[in-house]
C-alpha cells in the first residue's frame, strides 16, 4: 500500500503527493474497508494526517513524507506531551495515546503543549499546542492495544523522553495557516477523518452482507426445516440491511460531493459541514445496525473467532466507540437544524 502511494493520497501535489478529491478518496477507503476494517482504518488515519503537509514549508513536508521511504506518520489526538523551548527547537517528553499504525510508521507526531520559561505558552486564550515530528526510532512504542475488535490497527501508545525536535519540524495542531490553498485542505480535518471512518464501516457492512449470503445458502439451523435463506425472517433482515446500507452510503456520498463542490468554489458553509457530520456519524451507526442484524441471524456459527461475521461484529463495535461515531453528534446536528447555538469546532 505504501509503495502504491495510498498513504500519500492526500498530500499536496506540489511535493509529490496525490492531493485527491474527497469523493474519490471515500471510494478508495471503502474498497480497502471491504477487505479488512483495520487496514482501511490505518490507511485513513495515515492519509488524512498527511494533510498537515499543506500547512508546512514544502521542503520540510517533503523531508517528512516524501524523502523517507514508505513514510507514514502516526499521530495522537490529545496534547498530553510537554515541549520545553530550547535553542533551535524543543525538548519533548510525554506518554501519548491511541497512535494508530505506529508499528509501521516512519514518524510519530507527538502532540505537545509548549513550555517557555517554565510557563505554558498561550496562543490567544488557549495553550499553544503543536505536533512534533519524531523519528519512530527515537520513541518507545508501548504494547497497549489489547482489544476484541480492530486489533490490526495497532493503535498503541508511545512515549518520548527528552527528545529534541527542531522548530521547523513542528506544526500548530489547530491554527496553522494553509500554505497550499487547495479544496482538500480547506475542509475541516475532523470531517475528512470522519468520511474515511464511515467509508470503512460501509465497506465492512457490504462484506458482512456478502458473507452472510454465503452462509444463508449453506446452513440449515438445527430444528429448522429449511436453509436460512428460505426463511421469511431472514429474507426481511437481508432486505432491510440492503436498504439501510444503500441509503446510508448514498447520504455519505451526496454530502461528500456537495461539500467538495463547495470547497472547490471556496464556499464551504456550516450547512455543508453539518450534513457531512451527520452523514458520517449516521453511516457508522447504520453499519453497526446492519452487522448486528446479520450477526443475530447467523446463530452460533458467528460465535467463533475464526468466523468473518464475528470479526465484523467485534470491529464495528470498536468503531462506534470512536469520537467520529458518537451519538452526541445527532444532538449537535439537531441543535443546528433547530436554530440553536452549537459548538462549531465539532463540525
Amino acid at each position: 500500500m505504501a509503495d502504491a502511494g495510498l498513504f500519500h493520497m492526500a498530500i499536496p501535489r506540489a511535493i509529490g503527493g496525490g492531493e485527491i478529491d474527497l469523493p474519490t478518496y471515500v471510494q478508495v477507503i471503502e474498497e480497502i474497508g471491504k477487505a479488512d476494517a483495520s487496514t482501511g482504518w490505518c490507511l485513513n488515519q495515515g492519509a488524512i494526517f498527511g494533510t498537515y503537509a499543506a500547512r508546512m514549508p514544502r521542503a520540510v513536508a517533503r523531508s517528512i513524507w516524501i524523502d523517507v521511504p514508505r513514510a507514514v506518520v502516526a499521530n495522537t489526538p490529545a496534547p498530553t506531551a510537554k515541549a520545553i523551548v530550547v535553542p533551535g527547537g524543543y525538548r519533548v517528553t510525554g506518554r501519548q495515546g491511541f497512535s494508530t499504525g505506529c508499528r509501521h510508521a516512519a514518524w510519530v507526531a507527538a502532540h505537545a503543549q509548549i513550555i517557555e520559561n517554565g510557563q505554558v505558552r498561550m496562543e490567544g486564550v488557549a495553550p499553544e499546542a503543536r505536533y512534533m515530528f519524531v523519528p519512530v526510532a527515537e520513541a518507545e512504542l508501548l504494547d497497549t492495544w489489547h482489544t476484541r475488535g480492530m486489533r490490526g490497527t495497532g493503535t498503541h501508545h508511545f512515549a518520548v523522553n527528552d527528545v529534541f525536535v527542531p522548530t521547523e519540524r513542528t506544526v500548530l495542531s489547530q491554527t496553522a495557516p494553509l500554505i497550499e490553498d487547495a479544496p482538500l485542505y480547506r475542509m475541516p480535518r475532523t470531517l475528512l477523518f470522519a468520511s474515511g471512518d464511515a467509508a470503512v464501516a460501509f465497506g465492512m457492512a457490504r462484506t458482512c452482507l456478502e458473507t452472510f449470503g454465503e452462509l444463508a445458502g449453506a446452513k440449515t439451523p438445527r430444528a429448522m426445516p429449511t436453509l436460512l435463506r428460505e426463511q421469511p425472517m431472514i429474507q426481511m433482515t437481508v432486505g432491510q440491511a440492503e436498504a439501510a446500507l444503500r441509503s446510508g452510503r448514498a447520504f455519505l456520498y451526496e454530502a461528500g460531493r456537495e461539500a467538495w463542490a463547495a470547497s472547490v468554489n471556496n464556499a464551504l458553509t456550516l450547512e455543508h459541514r453539518a450534513n457531512l457530520r451527520l452523514a458520517t456519524t449516521h453511516g457508522i451507526r447504520l453499519a453497526a445496525q446492519i452487522i448486528d442484524s446479520l450477526y443475530n441471524a447467523s446463530g452460533a456459527t458467528a460465535a467463533y473467532e475464526d468466523n468473518l461475521i464475528q470479526r465484523h461484529f467485534q470491529d464495528i463495535h470498536v468503531i462506534t466507540q470512536h469520537l467520529q461515531g458518537r451519538l452526541a453528534h445527532y444532538e449537535l446536528i439537531g441543535r443546528y437544524w433547530l436554530g440553536l447555538k452549537i459548538d462549531e469546532a465539532r463540525l
